[in-house]
């Protein structure tokens, strides 16, 4: 993009609660938004800046990503927290939040300092862990983790056991912080990696039941009736019978789910597709349109990238022996917006909703909007044609991105967030262009 461009026409999406102006006009100086309207038409004129018809393209705010994991931040070859920040920014993530989980979990208040950037203009929000080591046995100081800037608390990918989490909600030292819990119980799942059903009977996975969801889903809804005033969060809610726990209970938490899980099923991948290594397990189409379904009808709030970036050698391994998660950021925004827009028919301003007002207002952050002298927006291309990669500059360190090679349709192709440049991977080929 130019230093000064006009986009008109140009669809833009001011913020939370308003509808998308169609043939919009948009200044921009120096990544940042100068003027709307006819004033940027004007203004554009007598500058004689030039005028860029982008018709079908969308200018929208920043995303939001509710929860990621993020194990090495300071580290040099794996994902690290500048090129998290970088792989963010290019995907149009204004703020990433950050779960506990790392080679030194955040249950101490000094683990929570030198997180700040000056190049950078993605917004890192740091989740305390609810437990000392997240092991379970002694609670952390909550007052003083959350005094020094933890939006909530959080204790790892599974349920924390009753006593300990029912023992933090007495104390209160949170106060009116979230409590960021997932309902699934390691035990229950053993060794399972899909859920139950004759997809996964086919490839031969092993079964994850879906009581490794309800039962600790349960136990959640009851706390939450118990202490109603506290936030409590379903992380990654995965599960048709646990969506349908959520939409009957009387007192509900606020629920999360990860954006793979929206996006595909089990009757959609090949077996050999690494899309059936992610926590909480891949379900069926039955699960699938219920997390849609709750999604719209707001007892989901958020969705999560929720990216676990492993390195390329660990992924390697076979399925049953290396680390479930994923990463792919710059994927999230394409597959919704054709799974969500195109295929279920939801509007624009549903889609902002579940990927940046919701998940702002769940991290107790103010929604992203667009603002003249403001350079938090994005520029999202719905027909953009590009194939992901792993030696892409903007792609994620973490070798467990995917629909590698694959073509996607829709790309954000242009934000104006600063970011810190990625560091030269040694392990790296020289970047391929994504095709925009």
């Amino acid at each position: 993009m130019h230093q000064t461009v006009l986009l008109d026409p140009v669809r833009i999406l001011v913020g939370c609660g308003q509808d998308p102006i169609e043939n919009g006009a948009a200044l921009i100086r120096n990544h940042e938004l100068v003027a709307f309207g006819e004033e940027a038409r004007q203004q554009a004129a007598s500058e004689a800046v030039p005028v860029q018809p982008a018709p079908n393209q969308l200018l929208a705010p920043c995303l939001v990503d509710p929860h990621s994991i993020l194990e090495k931040p300071f580290g040099e070859q794996a994902e690290n927290l500048d090129s998290l920040r970088h792989v963010a920014a290019r995907a149009g993530y204004g703020q990433v939040a950050l779960l506990p989980q790392a080679n030194a979990w955040r249950d101490r208040v000094e683990r929570l300092q030198g997180w700040g950037s000056d190049c950078s203009d993605v917004r890192i929000h740091l989740w305390g862990a609810l437990s000392l080591d997240g092991a379970g046995q002694q609670l952390s100081c909550h007052g003083d983790l959350l005094d020094q800037g933890a939006i909530g608390l959080c204790d790892g990918e599974a349920m924390p056991a009753t006593g300990l989490l029912q023992r933090s909600l007495v104390l209160a030292e949170g106060a009116h912080a979230p409590i960021l819990v997932a309902p699934r119980d390691p035990s229950l799942q053993g060794d399972g990696m899909v859920r139950e059903g004759v997809e996964t009977l086919r490839a031969g996975w092993p079964i994850d039941p879906v009581a490794s969801e309800t039962l600790p889903m349960g136990q959640l809804l009851e706390l939450q009736r118990l202490y109603p005033d506290q936030p409590l969060w379903a992380m990654n809610l995965a599960t048709a019978d646990g969506v349908n726990l959520l939409e009957q209970a009387t007192v509900r938490p606020t629920a999360s789910v990860h954006w793979w899980h929206l996006v595909t099923d089990r009757s959609r991948l090949p077996s050999t597709a690494p899309g059936w290594c992610v926590t909480p397990s891949l379900g069926g189409i039955d699960d699938r349109k219920a997390l849609i379904r709750a999604l719209k009808n707001g007892f989901i709030g958020a969705v999560a990238v929720h990216a676990v970036p492993l390195d390329p050698e660990d992924c390697l391994l076979p399925p049953g022996q290396r680390r479930p998660g994923l990463v792919g950021h710059q994927l999230v925004l394409p597959l919704l917006w054709q799974t969500l827009v195109c295929e279920e028919g939801w509007t624009i301003p549903q889609l902002w909703a579940a990927l940046s007002f919701g998940p702002a207002r769940l991290l107790k952050q103010p929604t992203e909007e667009l603002a003249i002298g403001s350079n938090r927006w994005l520029l999202f291309d719905p027909d953009a044609r590009w194939r992901p990669s792993l030696d892409h500059a903007d792609a994620s360190r973490g070798g467990n991105q995917p629909m590698l090679n694959l073509e996607i349709r829709g790309a954000v192709v242009a934000c104006g967030l600063r970011s810190p440049e990625r560091p030269p991977d040694p392990k790296e080929e020289s970047a391929r262009s994504l095709g925009r």
